[in-house]
């Protein structure tokens, strides 16, 4: 599975931001997807996760409960990370991922990893 992730860059705090995540390979639509950020100096953590499209569900760190959305269009093979009301503290690289088998927030269960893309909250 190849991922490609897109959609960052430098927004005010308050602001919208959407990433997207284009999968593509064998049985992408078998994984589950997340996505993972890291800010400078921080470890990488957990963000959202969809399931596979057979599955169905989805998972959100309490951090980003209630301004991020996570989602999957199955036609595209992409996954969409809507990010609503950020701020300072958003601003990391943002990272998807994807597994075989159900959601997931450990980092170390997903195998398939897509470039970073950055995302900075201006204050």
């Amino acid at each position: 599975v190849q991922l490609q992730a897109y959609g960052g860059g430098l927004v005010q705090a308050g602001g919208s931001l959407t990433l997207s995540c284009a999968a593509s390979g064998r049985s992408s639509s078998s994984h589950a997807m997340a996505w993972f950020r890291q800010a400078p100096k921080k470890a990488r953590e957990f963000v959202a996760a969809v399931a596979a499209v057979s599955r169905g569900g989805t998972a959100i760190a309490g951090s980003v409960k209630g301004r991020f959305t996570i989602s999957r269009n199955n036609a595209k093979n992409t996954v969409t990370l809507q990010m609503n009301n950020l701020g300072p503290g958003d601003t990391a690289v943002y990272y998807c991922a994807a597994r075989l088998g159900i959601i997931s927030s450990t980092l170390s269960e997903y195998i398939y990893w897509g470039q970073g893309t950055l995302v900075t909250v201006s204050s």
